[in-house]
């Protein structure tokens, strides 16, 4: 558990929830903890929150904190926020028998696919915000909290603030902090997702290629699917979470103006990167789409340009056989077949027909190889 006092001018760490009670001139506290954490710390961290900010979390808001299959969602009440966001999974987490995904038929599929789309694995950070007071739970590994808590403590160096770094100002700024380098994460796969439908593409069009891993392609298709559907939830989580922000009453005084409008600022930048990012996987998912479809096409072609070659090379031995089979008769009064020169007469025929056939396909780009 990490426990932070968030001031105007630095940022603190405390050691336990005893030594909050004592603070009076913070700007707010920020509270994070693991769910397992939170599940044996839930009735000193109720009281703490009763004590300090005059509430407690419902029980079906705790149900949802602790839920591992819960997609990313908003709710709120008179006294706080719940925000549960799903971040990627850390490559020990991925690794783990057990998954946290709220689709367990895509993640069983998943894990036989490619390595590129293995990551895709998700597990949700949950967000309660008071008026002075952020509380946040997560698995046992988050990247982005230790990253958030890193520039929060390095933030209060004097090169920091010449360059304008400054501490949150509000719960939900640095929640939304938070968010932002999650949905960073997202799009960090964009490259090695685009890389990967790429070589896929290049294979399907390569006609001195089969393609054989049909499966891993179906598999990669879900798997862009099931991105599509958490970036969804995702962008629905915060959109909601605007839409209440900007339903609350105006600011009276400067600072709270400011305030507001700096949320408002990370929370539109921050529907900006997942809009990014589903726009993305949807052009992923048309253009393998389009890499099978002109698959097949090609296939079809190729398969049309062998039939039309045997299909000719039939049409030029058909008049060829029809000589051979007329000479082939058994009777005596065939005209050339008693003389000394007529199997040449008959072989120069059918050659000759044969080139004239050969010349007249060729002239229709019958036997013509079609372009690359």
């Amino acid at each position: 558990m990490r426990i932070l006092s968030v001031h105007d001018d630095r940022v603190k760490t405390h050691p336990s929830l005893d030594t909050i009670d004592a603070m009076t001139d913070v700007r707010f506290v920020w509270i994070s903890c693991t769910h397992d954490e939170f599940g044996s710390e839930q009735r000193a961290l109720q009281q703490l929150l009763a004590t300090r900010c005059g509430a407690q979390i419902v029980d079906l808001h705790v149900s949802d904190l602790l839920n591992p299959y819960l997609p990313s969602h908003y709710d709120f009440t008179y006294d706080y926020e719940l925000l549960v966001f799903r971040r990627l999974a850390s490559s020990a987490e991925s690794r783990q028998t057990g998954s946290t995904d709220h689709d367990p038929g895509v993640t069983q599929a998943r894990r036989r696919g490619p390595s590129i789309l293995g990551p895709i694995n998700t597990r949700p950070v949950g967000f309660v915000v008071f008026d002075r007071l952020l509380l946040t739970l997560h698995p046992r590994e988050c990247p982005a909290r230790d990253t958030i808590i890193a520039r929060l403590l390095a933030a209060q160096s004097t090169d920091a603030r010449a360059r304008g770094s400054h501490p949150p100002s509000s719960p939900g700024d640095l929640m939304l902090r938070i968010i932002n380098l999650i949905v960073d994460d997202y799009l960090g796969l964009r490259r090695e997702l685009t890389l990967q439908i790429d070589r896929w593409q290049t294979r399907l069009l390569d006609p001195r290629s089969r393609f054989s891993q049909w499966s891993a392609m179906l598999e990669a298709r879900l798997s862009l699917q099931h991105l599509d559907e958490i970036c969804e939830d995702q962008r629905a989580a915060i959109q909601d979470w605007d839409d209440t922000l900007r339903s609350l009453p105006k600011p009276a005084s400067d600072r709270q103006r400011k305030e507001r409008e700096l949320l408002e600022v990370r929370s539109r930048d921050v529907l900006e990167h997942i809009a990014r990012m589903v726009h993305h996987v949807r052009r992923l998912e048309q253009s393998s789409e389009a890499a099978v479809q002109m698959h097949f096409n090609a296939q079809g072609n190729r398969t049309n340009n062998i039939m039309r070659t045997l299909t000719t090379l039939t049409a030029i031995f058909l008049p060829l056989n029809l000589i051979a089979a007329i000479f082939g008769m058994n009777f005596d009064s065939l005209p050339l077949i008693h003389q000394y020169a007529g199997f040449w007469w008959a072989v120069g025929a059918m050659a000759l027909i044969a080139v004239i056939l050969c010349i007249f396909f060729w002239r229709k780009n019958y036997l013509s190889r079609s372009e690359p």
